[in-house]
């Protein structure tokens, strides 16, 4: 029996990473722009503006990719959904390294963004639907893992081009400058991830909802090591019959229009998204050189905060299904309020410097650079082993079946537009002092703390038929 078991586990955790191959492209696609921006800026004769919103553009499709995703996988399944989403990697890919200018540029980027919002939908519910309660925290924080590892292989990737070019401007193969190569290295894993999807079996909550009881005993006993596979498909049947008798089939709810848990599912991605830490990406490099490093030091600094981030997400694999959602977000968020204000504090200490083409920045002395560095880092350390991973966890598991799609979907799309609304906005507040910036980050990581105790429900250990709306 014991060997079964093993058998089965291998299985269901191999097919949750084929899923989350999905989010190594979520995490490829957001990245890869990083290091080709100042090349095709330079090429295509941007202002600094429409660079901004070239750079910013596939966020614009991501979060209509996540708002269609839920329909759509409710509609035709899983799987057809990652299949047009590789599909959509794949264009975006070739497109955006073979553009014209930059209006088909922004065209491919939001083609793209229309498939990395539909793997950050369909990801962490197929995951949860697929996956043993006891085991679910750990096989949906793959998601955040596969993200992570996708930025980091995006920044080597680009990296790697550059230097064989000997710039992101310079000539590589075929007469293309390297940064077109960045965007169609994009092209390979989307490739594999659309393979894959296509030997991966359909959700068994999808298939008892079209009434296909047979297909989904299989997938439940193959993959998910059910034991008793009857039992299983009658909870599944009765929980997608209750919520029909109770008319919920959508997400509509009393409070402001939508059910509570929606309610909760979006103010989890909002939160998320406005402790700021997209910030400490995209502008990572700005602020270690704002602390005394050079651009190549700051440049290695942004690749090795980038590897923390891989290693926290795997203490939070590890810690999930034992320690539970609702302590690690709580541990979270205070770990993240004390960094951001450590930083906030800091950098009120900075002092404006000019450069000599005018362009001004904020510099640190010690003590207080020090003290900016390890909060930065801290703040890493504790987004990526909590809020980073859990949110997608809990957004794959927290909802009743019948409406976990498209509730994940309207979760996804708020998570994209907070995103979206943080990045374009720091520059803008930074203007007004980092201090601000960073003080307005940690007002909102301190606000989490208080809305995870009141508000989220711990889902450890928990059957998705014991989820209620």
């Amino acid at each position: 029996m014991t060997t079964n078991l093993q058998r089965l586990n291998a299985r269901v955790v191999g097919i949750s990473i084929a899923a989350a191959l999905g989010g190594f492209l979520f995490g490829f696609d957001t990245a890869v722009i990083n290091g080709a921006v100042d090349a095709l800026a330079g090429e295509f004769a941007l202002s600094s503006g429409l660079t901004g919103f070239a750079v910013s553009s596939a966020l614009i499709g991501c979060a209509i990719g996540a708002w269609f995703a839920g329909a759509a996988a409710n509609r035709f399944g899983r799987i057809p959904v990652m299949l047009a989403a590789a599909v959509l990697f794949l264009v975006s890919a070739l497109g955006s390294g073979l553009a014209f200018g930059v209006v088909d540029l922004i065209v491919w980027r939001v083609v793209g963004g229309f498939g990395v919002g539909a793997a950050s939908v369909i990801a962490p519910a197929y995951i949860a639907e697929v996956s043993p309660a006891r085991v679910r925290g750990r096989l949906g924080s793959l998601q955040q893992l596969a993200i992570v590892s996708g930025i980091f292989a995006a920044l080597l990737s680009n990296a790697w081009l550059a230097q064989l070019a000997g710039g992101s401007a310079e000539v590589l193969w075929l007469e293309l400058p390297a940064w077109r190569w960045m965007f169609m290295a994009e092209a390979l894993p989307a490739v594999v991830y659309g393979v894959m999807a296509l030997r991966l079996p359909e959700s068994p909550r999808f298939l008892v909802g079209r009434g296909d009881v047979d297909r989904a005993s299989q997938v439940l006993h193959d993959f998910s090591g059910e034991l008793d596979v009857n039992l299983k498909i009658e909870q599944i049947r009765a929980s997608l019959e209750r919520e029909d008798r109770e008319s919920m089939r959508d997400l509509r709810g009393s409070a402001w229009g939508l059910r509570p848990i929606v309610w909760v599912g979006i103010l989890l991605s909002v939160f998320q998204q406005f402790v700021g830490i997209n910030v400490i990406f995209y502008y990572s490099t700005t602020l270690w050189r704002s602390v005394g490093f050079d651009e190549s030091t700051a440049l290695l600094t942004s690749v090795i905060t980038s590897i923390t981030n891989i290693v926290v997400t795997i203490v939070a694999i590890v810690l999930v299904d034992r320690v539970g959602r609702r302590r690690m977000l709580l541990i979270g968020s205070v770990g993240m309020t004390i960094a951001l204000g450590a930083m906030a504090v800091a950098f009120s200490f900075g002092q404006l410097s000019t450069a000599a083409d005018g362009t001004q920045s904020v510099e640190l002395g010690q003590p207080w650079s020090m003290v900016a560095l390890v909060g930065a880092n801290l703040f890493v350390v504790f987004f990526g082993a909590t809020w980073g991973p859990l949110v997608w966890v809990l957004l794959g598991e927290m909802f009743p079946n019948r409406i976990r799609a498209s509730a994940l979907a309207v979760a996804a799309a708020a998570q994209w537009v907070a995103n979206f609304a943080i990045s374009t906005t720091f520059p803008a507040m930074a203007d007004i002092g980092l201090t601000f910036a960073y003080g307005f980050y940690a007002f909102f990581a301190a606000l989490s703390f208080f809305f995870v105790l009141w508000k989220v429900p711990e889902t450890k250990g928990r059957e998705l038929e014991e989820m209620e709306g």
